[in-house]
């Protein structure tokens, strides 16, 4: 019997996402022939690709096919040199990232910070931080709070001088940050499965102290935890959170954060592996039946400086296919083929620039092409 049709819309983007995508589609092809899988994977432009082909920056086209796949599988956008020639709301974060976001009602991300035995060097901490090693899952809301809240404005408003009192004109930005119960449970909920997969600790973050918002959240989180009675939970303020992660981060295992606070504080935990290129993430949103839609990409940027150089970390956007196969079509034994094919291609000692230090015995620089042909022939083989 043939096996079933899995979708998958590839939007590469701009900077160096091309160059990783590439990498991650011969993965894909090593995976279907290992597995017998039988794939669809559609390219299609993104960001200022598909400002320059579409003149926006989600193409009507682009999104229609990612309504028609069972995942989307994202590179990166954005080009800041660019930025200054359209409005804002035009520009690629806005216009296409949070838009699939809304679109999709991706409201969960889930970013996985693991790091290797193999890269202990590349993490800035002394390695009594590091103890037996680093294991973190951030759970980060993803469709609430500042980023989505309204009134979101910039306007002009008179403002009384210091020394005259006389009023002059100013500009005033407006963001607001905005939850409801329901926002808060169904992400909760994520984080407690995720935790009783793992070491059952859920660690919430918050500013109750002086957010309504942080007070709301701790209540609603409290009460969810009582329907997992075999996770532990605490609540951290986000400050002290983000200096915890320093301090000692084998103390977390699920960190559960809204929007913003998640988007930081992921970033830094994403810092301990090494680099912004190691890291994965899933954004998940319902699920139906047997299968969660889902977006995957590389926790890093576009890097338009190293772009077109062959110097692109490809191993985040390697992993974020693994999350895709475990999270959005239930294979967890290929999400498992591939991070054990990641692993063995860095034991063996190939290291991109940014992960590199020529202090470290047996290890080999390697550029983007090298490392993608590496792990696909790891996956290959087995």
């Amino acid at each position: 019997m043939k096996p079933e049709l899995l979708k998958i819309a590839a939007l590469a983007g701009d900077g160096i996402g091309p160059e990783v995508m590439r990498e991650a589609l011969k993965v894909l092809g090593a995976v279907e022939k290992k597995f017998h899988l039988h794939l669809s994977i559609t390219a299609a432009p993104v960001g200022w690709a598909g400002i320059d082909a579409a003149g926006q920056a989600l193409p009507d086209a682009t999104l229609a096919l990612c309504k028609l796949s069972d995942a989307i599988l994202f590179g990166s956008v954005g080009l800041p040199d660019r930025d200054p020639t359209i409005p804002k709301e035009q520009r690629p974060e806005r216009a296409a990232l949070l838009r699939i976001r809304k679109e999709f009602g991706l409201f969960a991300n889930l970013r996985p910070v693991q790091l290797p035995k193999a890269l202990a060097h590349a993490c800035p901490l002394r390695p009594e931080r590091q103890g037996d090693g680093i294991d973190i899952l951030v759970v980060r809301e993803l469709t609430g709070g500042m980023y989505f809240g309204q009134p979101k404005k910039t306007e002009v408003i008179a403002v009384p001088d210091a020394q005259d009192g006389n009023l002059h004109p100013a500009m005033r930005a407006i963001d607001t940050m905005v939850y409801t119960t329901p926002e808060i449970e169904r992400i909760a909920h994520v984080a407690f499965q995720a935790a009783r997969l793992r070491r059952k600790k859920v660690t919430s973050i918050d500013k109750a102290n002086v957010l309504e918002n942080g007070v709301l959240w701790r209540d609603v989180v409290t009460r969810v935890a009582k329907a997992y009675p075999d996770v532990a939970l605490e609540h951290m303020f986000v400050d002290n959170g983000a200096m915890q992660l320093v301090l000692r981060p084998t103390q977390f295992d699920v960190l559960l954060c809204e929007n913003m606070f998640g988007d930081i504080l992921s970033d830094e935990a994403a810092a301990l592996a090494g680099s912004l290129g190691m890291l994965p993430s899933a954004s998940l949103g319902a699920t139906s039946g047997e299968r969660t839609f889902g977006f995957f990409e590389p926790a890093g940027g576009t890097a338009p400086d190293i772009a077109g150089k062959d110097l692109a970390n490809p191993i985040a956007q390697i992993l974020s296919v693994a999350l895709m196969f475990r999270y959005s079509f239930g294979r967890n034994d290929v999400a498992l083929a591939i991070e054990a094919a990641v692993g063995k291609t860095i034991a063996a000692g190939l290291r991109t620039g940014d992960i590199f230090s020529a202090a470290e015995t047996g290890a080999r620089k390697v550029g983007t092409r090298e490392m993608g042909d590496a792990i696909t022939a790891a996956v290959a083989a087995g």
